[in-house]
């Protein structure tokens, strides 16, 4: 995590300026504007169709901004002459969904990118694979298929999958939204893990307790604009926008607020 003296000094890893996204008619982004200081760990919270997954997903263009720029490590994301599917190498992303090749093995699906993309040997993408896996404790499911594995474990083999491609920046779309309530807490541990290693984050989550613990910023999104940012104390414990105490009167348990 970073500490404040490091944030006035350092150049946003992400700089996302004057953020807009459309479809067709309707309007999903209005005026973005957000930094993420490397080590940062800043968890986006906020009523479903605020933006944030969308916001989420313009970061990496897997969906394309309507208008405003979006910097990734020095570079324009926007930029047409980009070589994106570089740049996304180094923009690991963890979905709702597990996304693993249900046909492959938990090794294969942690090498085959490696080995395609970053074109390391079988033998180093391995050693990596392997190296992550026990990060996230599953060291014993290396030669597992996905379908055999529990909703948790699942997610857990996706963020060392990410992690296998060495990126700069995790992105997490919801984590445990689809995940039965015993399983949450192994993914959220993982997550506190990488962020005390100061993998920088940026977290669209329903989980306050989480965001309260973990995050260095909380960002509070509503209507496709960021209502209110700041640290995890002041934005949940104490939030100056009516729109956020409305919306955390009714997320929170009693006593959570103030």
């Amino acid at each position: 995590m970073t500490t404040t003296a490091q944030a006035a000094t350092q150049t946003p890893i992400i700089a996302i300026r004057n953020l807009q996204k459309s479809f067709g008619t309707n309007q999903v982004l209005t005026d973005i504007n957000l930094d993420v200081d490397k080590g940062e760990v800043v968890c986006v919270i906020g009523p479903s169709g605020s933006g944030k997954s969308t916001m989420l997903r313009c970061i990496n263009t897997l969906e394309t901004p309507t208008g405003g720029s979006i910097v990734v490590d020095g570079m324009d994301m926007t930029d047409l002459d980009l070589d994106i599917d570089a740049a996304r190498t180094r923009i690991g992303m963890v979905f709702q969904s597990f996304n693993l090749f249900g046909h492959l093995t938990v090794r294969e699906n942690l090498t085959i990118a490696q080995t395609k993309v970053l074109r390391r040997s079988k033998a180093e993408a391995n050693k990596v694979a392997e190296a992550n896996l026990a990060k996230v404790g599953l060291s014993e499911k290396m030669e597992a298929k996905p379908g055999s594995l529990s909703g948790g474990q699942q997610q857990r083999v996706a963020i060392a999958r990410a992690l296998s491609m060495d990126p700069d920046v995790m992105l997490f779309d919801e984590p445990t939204s689809a995940l039965d309530p015993e399983t949450v807490g192994d993914v959220l541990q993982v997550m506190r893990n990488l962020a005390e290693a100061g993998m920088t984050m940026v977290v669209v989550t329903h989980e306050m307790e989480f965001a309260r613990q973990v995050a260095d910023r909380v960002v509070f999104m509503d209507g496709g604009v960021v209502v209110e940012s700041g640290p995890a104390k002041d934005v949940i414990g104490n939030p100056q926008e009516q729109r956020t105490k409305d919306f955390l009167s009714r997320v929170l348990n009693p006593g959570q607020l103030g």
